[in-house]
Formats: structure tokens, sequence, C-alpha cells
């Protein structure tokens, strides 16, 4: 190779060096509505720089990392599930850094806005609620669900969409949220009624704002976000936080091995920024900052967290209890839910019938039925204990994150059986309901 040639060659190669390290790529669960703002203003704040968004919902995401560990290029991991940060963190894939920022408290709901570790940061607040159609409300002559106990009632049926947790890390934490408020069973007993009072369950989660929205559902169970930057575009509809919700931060976290530590510590910081900050503010995003002096310059009846009237009923989110089961909470729902969804459906129709035909009758054999009706719609394949032994847990390793994923191994038996477990319920159910139904 002559002088011009090996000049060129490493002209080029030096200037793609640049161009790669004034990249940094981010792999995020999050919407464009939200990710197009802060790409814009942290490229203005830091010309030269380009902020590259890898869209994944969050268990893909997470799966993404653990399976490109040795070749990764990911910068940053962004997404709104605690838990999920802790599964990157205990396998080690994620980079402890020291990130300046200021004004920014240490806990928020009771709930420690960083990782005290350093591996994660907190740049927004989330509670989880009920987002209504106020048309949509009104034209079906519905009261207003403000409770999780509310949404299990016969009138609310056909009325009630939701995603999968195992496709949207925000409804995990919803569904962790409610399994930790209520307790194991009752929380999964609360998780059953609500889910045959459905009309769909969507593969994203922002597949349920779209439906509230467009008035094809009445509710929606989302994260906070979802219903304050529909209502701020215009639609008509309002979000309430139940008594059992809780305060999490949103957060993001530089990946281990990050092929641009420096510029992704540039963006963690811009995110906990006034600058940025400001920028969860905007009508498309409406999220809540961490940063409590940033409220000032809210809209009027915007939600802060950091004041008294807040949610005061919320729990205080137990990431390491979430962590440990994470996957197979989320298994346990797609199988007694998602998949099961019209057998469950028909089983909770079947016993609202029952108890409409006996509001009055005072027919003890029927009350027998229904109750029995009722346990086995409840029942569980396992318990709190045995869904926190990690000798059990570890076994779930494999995320329906994307579709079509196929389970193997000691997980599709344990799988199987809850299968199995789940249509023999709801069959029975089904059948003792429809015989107090027929009962004078």
């Amino acid at each position: 190779m002559n002088r011009i040639s090996a000049f060129s060659a490493f002209a080029l190669m030096m200037t793609s060096a640049a161009a790669f390290a004034d990249t940094v790529t981010v792999v995020t669960s999050f919407p464009r509505d939200l990710t197009d703002p802060f790409k814009a203003a942290f490229e203005a704040a830091h010309p030269g720089t380009t902020l590259e968004v890898v869209s994944r919902n969050t268990n893909a995401a997470v799966s993404h990392l653990q399976e490109t560990r040795s070749a990764n290029t990911i910068d940053l991991m962004w997404a709104s599930a605690p838990d999920a940060f802790e599964v990157l963190k205990e396998e080690e894939l994620l980079a402890k850094v020291d990130v300046k920022f200021e004004g920014i408290p240490d806990v928020i709901g009771g709930y420690p806005v960083h990782d005290p570790d350093g591996t994660y940061f907190g740049f927004a607040a989330s509670g989880y609620g009920i987002m209504y159609n106020t048309r949509y409300v009104q034209a079906n002559d519905l009261p207003i669900a403000r409770e999780w106990e509310d949404l299990k009632r016969a009138e609310y049926n056909g009325h009630v969409a939701m995603s999968s947790p195992s496709r949207s890390g925000t409804t995990h934490l919803t569904v962790e949220t409610v399994l930790q408020g209520e307790g194991w069973d009752q929380g999964w007993a609360t998780w059953k009624w609500i889910s045959g009072n459905m009309n769909t369950v969507t593969e994203r989660s922002f597949g349920v704002p779209d439906a509230v929205n467009s008035g094809a559902t009445g509710f929606g169970i989302v994260i906070d976000f979802f219903g304050l930057a529909s209502k701020a575009s215009g639609f008509p509809v309002e979000l309430v936080y139940p008594s059992v919700t809780a305060i999490v931060p949103a957060n993001i976290g530089i990946i281990a091995n990050a092929p641009n530590p420096e510029g992704a510590k540039q963006f963690v910081e811009f995110l906990l920024s006034p600058e940025g900050q400001k920028v969860l503010l905007d009508p498309a995003i409406m999220r809540l900052p961490v940063d409590p002096k940033i409220y000032a310059s809210a809209p009027d009846g915007f939600p802060n967290p950091f004041s008294e009237e807040f949610a005061p009923g919320a729990i205080e989110f137990d990431v390491d209890k979430s962590g440990v089961r994470y996957n197979l909470v989320n298994s346990l729902f797609d199988v007694l839910v998602t998949y099961r969804l019209d057998d469950l459906r028909g089983a909770v129709a079947a016993v609202q019938k029952a108890e409409a035909a006996h509001a009055d009758t005072g027919n003890k054999e029927a009350g027998a039925l229904i109750a029995e009706a009722r346990a086995l719609i409840e029942a569980m394949p396992i318990t709190e204990a045995e869904a926190q032994d990690p000798a059990f847990t570890q076994v779930f390793t494999i995320s329906r994150a994307e579709p079509g994923t196929e389970v193997v191994g000691r997980q599709a038996e344990i799988e199987q059986a809850w299968d199995s477990f789940a249509v023999e319920n709801y069959r029975k159910a089904k059948e003792l309901a429809d015989q107090a139904t027929a009962m004078k």
C-alpha cells in the first residue's frame, strides 16, 4: 500500500471512529412521542452528537442485552420497570457510574429514586391506574371505576382493556403492584375477575390507551403518563389512581460494556438536569419529574407525587420480591389469563349471570354452587412461597417478549400443568354457575 493510500485508509478509519464516538445508542420501550422530544433536546444541547433510538419492549430489550453481552452495541437501557433493571444489575450487565445531578431527592413515595449502587437512575416517576373515556362512560351509562375492585363488577363486562405483562414492563409493574398490595392469592383473584371483564389483552402497552382514546373500549389499565398525555392531547379521557398503586421511578442505565460510555453518561446527566426534566412536561409526554422544582412549571391540575394529597395509599413497592419472580409472574399471567382468556371470560360471565339470577332468591343450594365456582376461578396452581423460591423461579428463563417464542424444557412442563389446571377449573366453574342459574 502506498503512502497516500495508507493515509486515506487511516483518515477513513479515524472519521468512522469519530462518527461512532458521537453516536449514543439507547434501547427503549418508550414510544416516539417520548423519545423524539428528548432526542431533539439532547442533540441541540450537544451539537455533533446523535441519539440513536432502538425500539423494543422491556422484556425483549432485557433478552437482547442478555443474548448479545459479548458483542454489545447498545449504550443505554431506558424503560419504566425497575425490576427489569434489577435483573440486568444481577447479571452484571449495567455499569456502575458516577453521574452528576442536583436537587433530586433520594426517595419518592417511599421508593429510592436511584439505585443505591449507582447502576441505574430514575429520571421520572410513575403511578399505575385506570384510564377511562368520558364519552364512552356516558354513552354506556357506566359509573366511573376508581378502584381495582370496581373493575371486577359485572357491569364492566366487555368494557376493559389491558396489555400482557410479558410484553410490557409497565403492565408487569401494575400486575405486581396489585399482587404486593393485596397479597398473592387476593391479588391474583382480582386480576382474574378483572380479566374476565376484558374485551382485549393487547400485545403492546400503548395499544390500551389507543383503544380508550378511540372509544373502542371504556376503561384501560395503564401507567399514568398514557392517560395524562392523552388528556393533554385533547382526547376525552381521565385518569384515576386506585388506592393500591405504587410510585416507582422510570429508569435509565448504562450498559457495562457500552461502546460510548462517555456519551451515555452525558445523556443520563441531561435527563436529570432541569433542562431535561422540563421535557417531561411536553404535552405528548406528561410524565412526573423527579426534580420537585419542575412542578412550578407544570399545568394546572398536573399530579405532584411530592405532595401529601398524591396517592396517599400507595404501597412501598418491593423491587427485590418482584425481581425474583419477574419471569414467573409473566408466565403465570399468560397461562392463566392471556392464552385462556375465552375460557376465563366464559366462567366469569356464567358466575355473574348466576349471581344476578339469585340476587334476591335466597336459594342456599344455588349460593353454594356459586361460591364453589368463584373459588375454582380464584384458585392458584402455586403458592407465594413457591413463587419466591429461587430454585423454582430460575426455571423460568424464557420470556414471551416476542411473538411466537417457543417455551421448552422444564418451564414448558410446568406451564402445561398450570394450563391443565386452569382449563379444568374454568370449565368446572362455568358448569357449576350454569347449574345455579337454572335453579328456581
